[in-house]
């Protein structure tokens, strides 16, 4: 256990302990190349060998004073040129994952002496992308120019606004003019500064001066011009098609599944919300296309969100998994027969090409209709990459549910599309059955209800300190649950707010894995049976279980695919994941869940938090209460931050221009 805690404390590097042996008519779209360091797809670990760090780099890190061990991340940001890069301009070290703005303050001083000061040109835009990227980080993919002018500030810059133009000028960010709705900011992110970053007015509301990164804005603003292209490609059915689209609509499993094959007949983007039980309309579409002749599949966030998805498309007759529930080959859904693969896949593997149907000469998917559920968890890049490659004529409806916690990237893509009424909306009236869900839906409304629970199905546990939590939790996984409800501890999830403090996911994971599965760490602080969180990219994670582990590092079981963690990324990108954060468990569910919240966990609650984490457990959920009303207060009175994007105003402006572009009434025959 030494060796675990030493590792999950961050006091040793988990590449000290492997010591095992291995085991014996557009233009051509190329497919998505996914940004350094996010992989295509979660049986793909990024870094397939050892990173070597170059001598010099080694003695500039010294040179400025940073640690040797920063040599590895230095070399995977800025590859063989980061001696060169740094030496030029010492405060891109701040590109590098985990450096703080102090320490690129202290590396810059020691290289460049009296020259580095507060107010240096290269210091202003290192930490003007910084900030950007911090606020990526929260969701938002701009700022207003105001905003980060004040982030400046609290870094001791001189003149901080001077320094954004300056910054805008040298192309490190990008500035943009976005009109707001009346009477609101659209999304500004801080109330304070909304509507104070421009005072010019359009048409009667304020122009808000936005900045961002390049990166982001590209996204968004193919994005917009993806859906804008498959709504106005699109061909609705002629009367024969339009007849048989309605007969399969009556047929439909209930009145909001029929609502959504209807819309989706008419019109090629369609935006749909609801619940955990909602998710069998888009699933009832995709069988309704595919009884109808149409290359249609159906994509999720996580491979349980798949899985799940595959028994609903089996249910309605929709083809959603193959031979013993295999997502596929990898290599393209359709058979040599021109049979269609499995409907359901994962969004990852869709990028990635590992599922689904391949893509034409052009670099489009061979599909006719593509639903995305768990939309709310597409980051605004990814989308961009996902519609880009749907053909034209083809139908997209983004379904998700809107009181879940957004996406890890940047980008709020589900709920600028529906600000923005570009296209039909589905709401789906379904509700989520059992006490787990009656709970759950009135969390979304911001009502805490005491439900009943004749079955045990939702149990709150006071506690008194966070000792106490960490006690009562390792109780009900380990003894209580599987006692009582029959679900053995490896199907019941713990989820606490963070990572840190007395009853984070480090203190949890340290007192689950004593009494779970005792070891001595020898693979880099795991053992096989482990459960693991891995994150190859941040925001992006899988869970999976502890195989073994030899001289090319940790070998997983993530979901049935096999992966291989290189050692020297152990350490950063593996935890124990007995307990995660509610923003790793978006996108799947267990048979029980239990939901710490020990009374550190109060800054960090919200209703979208609460209505996530109580949402993981099937069956059962277990609450370890330690926050008294700090838990009512969340849900009643505090909603998820809002995100600064500017996908609406795009998609608004794709809108008017595609209306104007349409010939009047009387010119259409």
């Amino acid at each position: 256990m030494a060796a675990v805690r030493a590792v999950e404390s961050g006091e040793r590097s988990a590449a000290e302990f492997f010591a095992e042996p291995k085991p014996a008519s557009r233009p051509r779209r190329a497919a998505p190349a996914a940004r350094p360091g996010v992989p295509g797809g979660p049986q793909a670990a990024p870094g397939g060998g050892p990173v070597t760090v170059p001598e010099g780099v080694t003695a500039l890190l010294a040179e400025g004073g940073a640690p040797a061990a920063l040599g590895t991340a230095v070399v995977e940001t800025f590859g063989e040129g980061a001696e060169e890069v740094l030496r030029a301009d010492p405060w891109e070290l701040l590109a590098v994952p985990g450096v703080a703005p102090e320490q690129a303050d202290g590396f810059a001083r020691a290289l460049l002496g009296p020259r580095g000061g507060p107010g240096d040109e290269r210091r202003c835009r290192a930490l003007a992308v910084w900030l950007l990227e911090r606020a990526a980080l929260s969701g938002h993919t701009v700022l207003g120019a105001r905003t980060l002018a004040e982030g400046l500030a609290r870094y001791g810059v001189p003149e901080p606004e001077a320094a954004v133009g300056e910054a805008v000028d040298a192309g490190a960010v990008l500035a943009f003019e976005d009109a707001g709705e009346e009477g609101a900011a659209a999304g500004e992110a801080d109330a304070g500064s909304a509507g104070a970053d421009g005072d010019e007015e359009e048409g009667g509301r304020p122009v808000r001066l936005l900045v961002g990164l390049e990166r982001h804005a590209l996204a968004e603003e193919s994005l917009a011009e993806g859906l804008a292209r498959l709504s106005s490609t699109f061909i609705p059915p002629g009367e024969e098609e339009a007849a048989r689209w309605e007969e399969a609509a009556g047929r439909a499993p209930g009145p909001s599944a029929a609502e959504l094959v209807r819309a989706a007949a008419r019109h090629g983007l369609v935006a749909h919300t609801g619940g955990e039980a909602a998710r069998a309309e888009p699933a009832a579409l995709v069988a309704v296309a595919r009884a109808l002749g149409l290359r249609a599949y159906a994509a999720a966030h996580s491979e349980d969100g798949r899985r799940r998805l595959a028994a609903l498309l089996d249910t309605e007759g929709g083809g959603g998994s193959g031979r013993d529930g295999d997502p596929g080959d990898g290599q393209g859904g359709d058979g040599p027969d021109g049979s269609m693969g499995p409907a359901a896949v994962t969004v990852d593997g869709l990028l990635a090409g590992r599922e689904g149907p391949g893509r034409d000469e052009e670099g489009a998917y061979a599909l006719d209709l593509l639903a995305v559920l768990d939309a709310p968890q597409l980051d605004a890049e990814r989308a961009a990459m996902l519609v880009e490659a749907v053909p034209d004529g083809a139908r997209l409806v983004l379904s998700g549910d809107p009181h879940l916690l957004g996406s890890a990237g940047a980008g709020q893509v589900p709920a600028d599309l529906l600000a923005a009424r570009v296209c039909p909306q589905v709401v789906s009236r379904t509700p989520d059955p059992g006490p787990v869900g009656e709970l759950v839906s009135g969390i979304g409304i911001g009502e805490l209800n005491q439900v009943e629970a004749p079955g045990r199905e939702v149990v709150i546990v006071p506690v008194r300190d966070a000792g106490e939590a960490v006690h009562r939790t390792v109780q009900l996984v380990a003894d209580s649950v599987p006692r009582a409800l029959g679900v053995p501890a490896g199907l019941t999830q713990v989820i606490t707010p963070g990572h840190g403090g007395a009853a984070g996911t480090r203190v949890l994971n340290a007192a689950l894995k004593e009494r779970l599965n005792p070891g001595p760490g020898r693979f880099g602080g795991f053992d096989p049976g482990d459960r693991v969180a891995h994150s190859p990219a941040p925001g992006h994670t899988v869970l999976g279980t502890v195989v073994s582990g030899d001289e090319e590092g940790l070998r997983l079981d993530c979901c049935g695919r096999a992966v291989t963690v290189p050692r020297e990324r152990v350490a950063r990108t593996v935890r124990h994941g007995w307990a995660i954060t509610a923003h790793q468990a978006v996108g799947t569910r267990w048979p029980a869940a239990v939901v710490v919240l020990p009374g550190d966990a109060v800054p960090a609650l919200d209703r979208a938090w609460v209505y996530t984490a109580f949402g993981r457990g099937e069956r059962h959920l277990s609450v370890v209460h330690g926050v008294d009303q700090a838990l009512p207060r969340a849900v009643e009175r505090i909603p998820a931050p809002e995100r600064t994007t500017r996908l609406r105003t795009l998609l608004r402006a794709q809108a008017a221009q595609a209306a104007q572009a349409a010939p009047p009434p009387e010119a259409v025959d």
